[in-house]
């Protein structure tokens, strides 16, 4: 142990931001004991403590929910949280150095003399000399500064190790190490506002004892932002896992997504707003049962539920109306939309699988840039040229790859590959997949509809079922062709039933029929392999092929 420390102690073998999980071993050293105790020091640290502005909170533990938190943020001036946004709820900080000697005469408060009753003027009279002068004026780092005109209510004064913090930040470790005067120095200040302190003082806390004793999740925000202020991504790692471990709520989800955090320290928040996405994706799984709370979701919420594979929408086409209905709500201008719909939103609209009849629709649509349409459009075309066979291989590529575009949501209404012909005679050819798992979370009663598609100017669909024989003796599956209901219009149709069956794997012809259609008339054939449901679903049974059921039908308007 005492060769660790020591190890530890050592500049040269110091490794900076490591990355700490408490349950790996070796564990991680808790240096806790150290804490602000001059025997295992090398420097001070001078924290002035600022005024907050009028409007906002002073003390970070007063916001009790998130959308405190939120609210008081936004006083601070982070203003409203967007992508890439840097700006952070602690604010800018004044660094300044000051000479050996300056200690000497500005004698730091010891412990001793905080216990006899003189930690008060011994404050007040840092307070003076931080305020005299024109040191302020001419720091090096003027940059940073809070504020010239803000007024400092209080200072703090600890015994750090560079080391430590060196270990544990790459900001500290650049300021002890650069090489400049002030690497030499042994005090170093720091300007916070009043409202950040509490978080400060538990992220130095962290570095030393790799724990925090903050629990609420407005606390653990307000430490995560100074972690992420300092580099300490080993504390943002353990505020993630920490609020991870929280009940989630929408309004905390949300917030978690939009919290403004450095490219560099992403990766560290990852699990936390990955899990943020998951929620939001779940909660709002069947858009059509919360279709206001929907279109009043931000940006980075509504990208959330989009991503999602298992999105309970009716098909690909209504996703399409989704976002455009979204985009149209949250950006008036043309410009906007365009923008926003080519940068973000447009990438989760999954164009393959959207409908023909759609993706023309798409081509005219003003809102998307000519050059995102073009290629898109392309290249759901290109894929629906594809065999299925094709298909599920780019899709099972592009889900490997993380982008999804070519990947089937649980649709309420199933895709469809669909062949249309005018001469000699108005026909189509509608081609339905369904998967084992499909198939079989159809029993005891269910049923599952195709995606729309159109002969003759009406509009058609399939539905497959699992219903009891005309007997009512056994469970079968049964394969249906109705009519959309368009007004009294009478359709005569000739149509055909084929699936797939082994060995051969070719298309076999099931069933035959004709049938005048009137709005909402539905024909088919309740067994439509003459088997009972146990034999259809076995392990041999011949219709599936590579666990699926390939089923065809084949529409003609009757002369």
């Amino acid at each position: 142990m005492k060769d660790q420390i020591l190890d530890l102690f050592d500049p040269r073998t110091a490794v900076m931001d490591p990355d700490y999980s408490p349950t790996s071993a070796p564990p991680h050293p808790d240096f806790g004991f150290a804490f602000n105790d001059s025997n295992f020091s090398d420097r001070l640290l001078r924290i002035e403590v600022v005024a907050d502005s009028s409007d906002a909170c002073s003390d970070s533990d007063a916001s009790q929910t998130l959308a405190d938190w939120t609210r008081h943020r936004k006083q601070r001036g982070g203003g409203d949280f967007k992508e890439n946004d840097t700006c952070h709820s602690f604010s800018a900080l004044d660094i300044s150095t000051y000479q050996e000697e300056q200690i000497v005469n500005c004698n730091p408060i010891d412990t001793e003399d905080a216990d006899n009753g003189n930690q008060d003027e011994a404050v007040v009279a840092m307070i003076e000399e931080a305020q005299s002068g024109d040191e302020a004026a001419n720091s090096e780092d003027s940059n940073w500064n809070i504020d010239s005109s803000s007024k400092v209510v209080k200072v703090k004064t600890l015994h750090i190790s560079s080391p430590i913090l060196a270990a544990k930040s790459p900001f500290f470790y650049k300021l002890f190490s650069n090489g400049m005067r002030e690497s030499e120095q042994r005090q170093v200040t720091l300007q916070i506002h009043a409202s950040e302190e509490a978080a400060l003082m538990e992220l130095l806390n962290f570095m030393y004892s790799n724990t925090l004793t903050s629990t609420t999740a407005p606390a653990l925000l307000d430490v995560l932002m100074a972690a992420d202020k300092f580099e300490v991504a080993s504390c943002m790692r353990y505020c993630s896992r920490q609020l991870c471990n929280l009940t989630m709520t929408p309004e905390s989800a949300l917030v978690y997504l939009e919290l403004p955090s450095s490219v560099l320290m992403a990766e560290a928040v990852k699990p936390l707003t990955d899990a943020a996405k998951q929620f939001l994706a779940a909660n709002y799984k069947d858009v059509s049962k919360y279709q206001e709370e929907v279109m009043n979701l931000p940006l980075a919420g509504i990208e959330a539920v989009l991503s999602s594979d298992d999105l309970l929408v009716a098909s690909e086409d209504a996703v399409y109306d989704l976002v455009l209905k979204w985009t149209r709500t949250h950006y008036a201008k043309l410009e906007e939309r365009r923008e926003i719909l080519s940068s973000h939103l447009g990438r989760y609209i999954r164009f393959p699988q959207m409908s023909c009849r759609k993706l023309r629709k798409v081509q005219t649509c003003i809102d998307f840039d000519p050059e995102f349409v073009s290629k898109h459009v392309l290249e759901a075309l290109f894929f629906k040229a594809e065999s299925s066979h094709r298909q599920r291989i780019q899709a099972a590529d592009d889900s490997s790859s993380g982008s999804h575009r070519f990947v089937e949501r649980v649709y309420k209404y199933r895709p469809i590959k669909v062949i249309e012909f005018e001469h000699p005679r108005q026909q189509c050819v509608v081609y339905l997949d369904l998967k084992r798992e499909e198939c079989s979370n159809l029993f005891p009663s269910g049923r599952v509809y195709s995606q729309a598609f159109h002969l003759g100017g009406q509009g058609f669909f399939l539905s497959a079922h699992c219903n009891m024989d005309q007997q009512n003796i056994f469970y079968c599956f049964g394969l249906f062709l109705g009519m959309q209901e368009k007004g009294l219009v009478s359709f005569a149709v000739d149509y055909e039933f084929a699936a797939r069956s082994k060995p051969t794997e070719e298309f076999v012809s099931k069933y035959k029929g004709n049938y005048t259609f009137t709005g909402g008339k539905a024909v088919g054939y309740r067994n439509l392999f003459g088997i009972g449901w146990t034999s259809f679903m076995a392990d041999d049974s011949p219709y599936f092929i590579n666990g699926i059921l390939h089923l065809r039908a084949e529409l003609t308007i009757k002369h």
